[in-house]
């Protein structure tokens, strides 16, 4: 089943598995509330058994592009296009959020980023990378990375 999110009233829905549910739930809203403002874009998840396909496509860039399996549990994920930029993201239960940006254009940007949801540890397949913060009304205080992909996906 699928789930709109909700930015204005915050829901665990889907997420209660995780130890950082509420911050979890605050992530998820604010990247909903993003592509609201910047896209007109509703941002709507589906359960980890229904979106597979996506999950794997995440899971085969980073294991291609660095050698990364990530330990937890995917609970969420979503994928679409805004303008010219396939976007696909996967909700973690360990309250780490990871999204793909594509550029459909040859030459576009592309990247991975990682976001970490306020009350969570650094996972161990991430500990190479320097993680910035970033304040949300909605999440709190999240820490987020990226690298560049320089391979076709």
């Amino acid at each position: 089943m699928s789930y709109v999110v909700d930015f204005t009233d915050v829901s665990t829905v889907g997420l209660e598995s995780s130890p950082v549910a509420d911050a979890l739930a605050g992530l998820r809203a604010n990247e909903a509330r993003y592509f609201k403002n910047k896209y007109d874009h509703v941002f709507t998840v589906e359960s980890a058994d229904k979106a597979a396909s996506t999950i794997e496509w995440i899971h085969t860039i980073l294991e291609k592009e660095r050698g990364i399996v990530i330990a937890s549990p995917p609970l969420e994920a979503t994928a679409f296009q805004v303008e010219n930029i396939k976007m696909a993201y996967v909700f973690y239960e360990s309250g780490l959020s990871i999204n793909v940006m594509y550029a459909v254009d040859d030459g576009g940007k592309r990247a991975v980023g990682f976001k970490l949801s306020e009350g969570m540890e650094v996972p161990e397949e991430l500990s190479k990378f320097k993680f910035a913060r970033q304040k949300s009304k909605l999440a709190g205080t999240i820490r987020g990375s990226y690298f560049v992909i320089k391979n076709e996906y």
